[in-house]
Parts: structure tokens; C-alpha cells; sequence
């Protein structure tokens, strides 16, 4: 599957997602960087030519901090545009990935580095491959323990019941 990716840097080139949209294929757009009306003119061209695309919630400062995070944006970008929205991290953290996953993030993008004292901005914000790990595993768990939003008792609860409710006659 063919997918084009446009960054946080390139949402104001017009010109390029008009190029990238005209050949048809699905585009993820990360929004670091942009302002609500300026993510309102890249998608409104990504809808002039009906391409797919995915829009990657980002702050795009290494390492971004926690209070910069705005995460609550993943919902008004899936409001705003009624399309599929991922999560761009660049904190050192993990639980505003997680945040971001439990928020509805369908796709989680972070950089890995095999050691974060590396020279470039990009490795302090970076996870190791034991943090990539982890990261996988709790989101994992978190998708489980999301459930189906149906209430309902489990049989794991069933001798809990037999074991502390008095029956009422």
C-alpha cells in the first residue's frame, strides 16, 4: 500500500499536497506547527480531489512537554474533520501516548533511537527499543481493557456474586 506522508513542515505547501492529491492515493498529514485554518486549507484540497487521508495529531518541539501536548486535540480533529486521526510524539514520556491511544488515536508515531544521548534533537525525544516495547504492550492492554462500551456482567464476576450478594425475596 502506497501512502504519502505530508509533515508538520509542509501543511502551509499548498502546492505540494495539491501535487500529492491528484495522484490519488491515501496521505497522512501531521499538524505540528499549524494553525486550525491552516489544517483547513491542506484538507480542504485533500477533499477537492476525495483522497483519503489521516490527519497525525503533533507538537512539533523536541522533546515536547508534557503541558504542550494538547491532546484533547485528537477529538476536536476527528470532530472538525470527520476522518481518521493518529498521534505524532515527541515528548519523552510515555503516558501521553497512551493518553493519546485511550483518546482515540488509531495510528501512534515515535521515533526510536538505539541511544538517546545522541547528538540531533531527535534522540532525546526518542524511545529505546525497550520503551518501544513497552509502549506497544501497554497500548495493547489499554485497547483491552477499552472493551465494547456494552455493560455487562462477566463470568469472571459470577462466583463474586454468588460469594456476596444476599438473595432478597
Amino acid at each position: 500500500l502506497e501512502i504519502f506522508k505530508i509533515s508538520s513542515f509542509h501543511v502551509t505547501d499548498l502546492k505540494l499536497i495539491e501535487a500529492v492529491a491528484q495522484v490519488n492515493k491515501p496521505v497522512i498529514i501531521s499538524t505540528g506547527m499549524s494553525t486550525i485554518e491552516e489544517i483547513d486549507e491542506a484538507v480542504k484540497i485533500l477533499d477537492k480531489y476525495k483522497c483519503q487521508y489521516l490527519i497525525m495529531h503533533c507538537v512539533s518541539s523536541y522533546p515536547a512537554k508534557p503541558e504542550d501536548l494538547n491532546l484533547r486535540a485528537i477529538i476536536t480533529l476527528k470532530d472538525r474533520y470527520g476522518c481518521l486521526v493518529g498521534y505524532s510524539g515527541h515528548e519523552t514520556l510515555l503516558a501521553p501516548t497512551l493518553a493519546a491511544a485511550t483518546l482515540g488515536a488509531c495510528m501512534i508515531e515515535r521515533h526510536i533511537t538505539l541511544d538517546r544521548a545522541m547528538w540531533g534533537s531527535d534522540h532525546a525525544a526518542s524511545l529505546g527499543p525497550d520503551g518501544l516495547w513497552k509502549l506497544i504492550a501497554n497500548i495493547r492492554n489499554i485497547e483491552s481493557a477499552l472493551g465494547d462500551g456494552e455493560k455487562k456482567v462477566y463470568k469472571s464476576e459470577i462466583s463474586e456474586i454468588k460469594r456476596l450478594r444476599k438473595v432478597f425475596f
